[in-house]
């Protein structure tokens, strides 16, 4: 089995069953709000709680979050005229879209999306 691809799975998410110009601004939205919204309330109670267990999870928040940032990075460069479209081209999509629909549920462990985007060298994530 191949490893998680995180540009495929933004690209993937992106597009769901029907590719509407909708879900692309609705998913980049998300992805730009988890972004902001966990890392900011994650870092928020790391800093501002008394118990070491708040803290925790404030620091597993903001963790979260910087995946979200990952992915919100990559929908960006995917939101170019035809980025979306090159990056799926030839794949079978409803297939692709059971597999990653329960490997996007890997964002919940932190920093996980900036090793796997980073492992990839011969990627070109930022284009």
């Amino acid at each position: 089995m191949e490893p998680l691809d995180v540009r495929r799975l933004a690209a993937l998410d992106m597009h769901g069953v029907a590719g509407t110009r909708r879900r692309r601004r609705l998913i980049r939205a998300e992805f730009v709000l988890g972004a902001v919204g966990c890392t900011g309330l994650g870092v928020w109670v790391a800093v501002t709680a008394a118990a070491p267990g708040w803290k925790l999870f404030g620091a597993w928040l903001a963790g979260v979050g910087v995946n979200y940032a990952v992915v919100a990075w990559l929908a960006a460069s995917l939101s170019r005229p035809g980025a979306l479209e090159a990056e799926l081209a030839g794949a079978d999509i409803p297939r692709e879209l059971r597999r990653y629909s329960y490997l996007q549920f890997w964002v919940a462990v932190p920093l996980l999306f900036v090793v796997l985007a980073l492992r990839r060298p011969g990627r070109r994530y930022g284009a």
